[in-house]
């Protein structure tokens, strides 16, 4: 009698490498490759719409337009999309939001050939840009579970960490700067929207998947707003009554506030300033930036689970911020570089552990709505970061701000861990990569 197919699959995953074994599910393979094209498409969009401004005849501030309508899309609609996600099929979710891309993005770019796109229309579709950003990630993390056991997790949440920056920062914007250096960025647009019809097909091949929620009678169905509403405010009621979560986002949000807007805005004058740094200097810091970010994520991907999973993800999260230091005193660009590169890979190896302990330990009914606040956290204070960033270098130097933002994290992380007691919790709830046993609702969509 031959072994059953999840059986099959489980051993084949023990013969890959542990960040790659959940490449063995074919479930997971189309996911993956779905996710690439995704952000892809994303990558190829954001350089596109920057140089088809500019081919509109509009400059900076016509540009702030369109990319601050992308970002208040994509804040507005991730708790929604978390509510979504915790109330029908995430595969669904993610057809239907690379199907509205391919028509917003391919009908800017057929109108952009034609001669007849103008910058209310490109405004528009990146609103719809930002939101179906915003709905995205809930629907992808509630999902993953579902496809890989446990144990593969880590290893799952490792290779999108991997992928992110390779995919959405390197390879989507260089394919966008050779379409538009061999023709316009109208081409690059339609090239953004073959992407996501390419990632759309692929989420069509997955199989579906089984619910992971008990479904329960909605009496408030025929008022949807407040329906909404009161599953947004369950997320945010699980959230305050779950130390190790709410611990967590409150300190990722200082974080957060801390580090991206001085990274982002004020990097480049203090390049500028002390060795004369020009735009290329500040592109090889946050490429080293990411490609740190990349090597966290796939070393994390190949280890297991820790028993202490809250304290290692603490202690690297809480000295992620000391490379600021160097920013605060650094005059050569080898030094900004290695700073950014150290940066990242501590920025981002707890990022995979936070993703698995979200999937692992929410509720499977209620990740969507974790997930979407997780999102809502990075996304609603990044912009608030930037915006901030410059007014208070201006009141206190360069240097100040900068070891503001890389000393205060570190007390606030210990602070934050204390207050939880996340030594006790993560004892109380093991989460051993070894020990885990395979989900039985992932198994049956392999």
């Amino acid at each position: 009698m031959s072994a059953p197919p999840e059986e099959k699959t489980s051993a084949r995953a023990t013969r890959y490498p542990r960040a790659l074994a959940p490449f063995a599910r074919t479930q997971y393979r189309f996911l993956a490759m779905g996710l690439v094209l995704a952000m892809f498409a994303d990558g190829i969009w954001t350089v596109g719409v920057v140089w088809q401004v500019i081919a509109l005849g509009g400059g900076p501030v016509q540009l702030s337009f369109v990319t601050g309508i992308a970002a208040v899309g994509m804040v507005a609609s991730t708790l929604f999309g978390g509510v979504l996600a915790d109330r029908m099929s995430q595969r669904t979710i993610l057809i239907a939001l690379e199907l509205i891309k391919l028509t917003a993005i391919g009908a800017v770019g057929v109108l952009a050939a034609a001669g007849a796109l103008d910058l209310p229309m490109l405004m528009v579709v990146a609103l719809v840009g930002g939101v179906t950003t915003g709905i995205y990630y809930p629907a992808y993390s509630a999902l993953l579970p579902a496809l890989v056991p446990p144990n593969e997790l880590m290893a799952a949440n490792g290779i999108e960490g991997t992928l992110r920056p390779v995919i959405l920062s390197a390879a989507g914007p260089a394919m966008a700067g050779g379409l538009i250096a061999v023709s316009s960025p109208a081409l690059a647009i339609i090239g953004s929207a073959c992407a996501s019809a390419g990632s759309a097909v692929l989420y069509v091949f997955m199989r579906r998947v089984p619910a992971r929620r008990v479904a329960e009678p909605d009496p408030t169905g025929t008022r949807p707003v407040r329906s909404t509403l009161s599953d947004i405010a369950a997320g945010f009621s699980y959230m305050w009554r779950t130390p190790w979560l709410l611990s967590t986002l409150l300190f990722a949000s200082i974080l957060v506030m801390m580090t991206m807007g001085p990274i982002e805005v004020l990097v480049p004058f203090a390049m500028r300033d002390r060795f004369g740094g020009d735009a290329g200097s500040h592109a090889m810091v946050l490429a080293a930036f990411g490609f740190g970010g990349a090597i966290g994520s796939l070393l994390m991907a190949s280890l297991p689970m820790p028993r202490r999973y809250l304290s290692v993800m603490f202690a690297i999260w809480g000295v992620s911020s000391l490379p600021m230091v160097v920013f605060a005193f650094g005059d050569r660009l080898i030094a900004f570089a290695v700073a950014g590169f150290v940066m990242g890979l501590a920025l981002d190896c707890p990022m995979v552990i936070w993703g698995t302990l979200l999937q692992r330990r929410v509720p499977p009914e209620m990740l969507g709505r974790v997930a979407s606040l997780d999102f809502f956290v990075s996304i609603a204070f990044m912009p608030i970061s930037m915006a901030v960033a410059a007014p208070v270098a201006a009141g206190i130097g360069l240097t100040a701000t900068f070891l503001i933002g890389g000393l205060v994290p570190v007390p606030l992380a210990v602070i934050a861990f204390a207050w939880a007691r996340l030594h006790r919790d993560e004892i109380a709830n093991p989460l051993s990569n070894e020990t885990a046993a395979a989900d039985p609702l992932a198994a049956q969509t392999r």
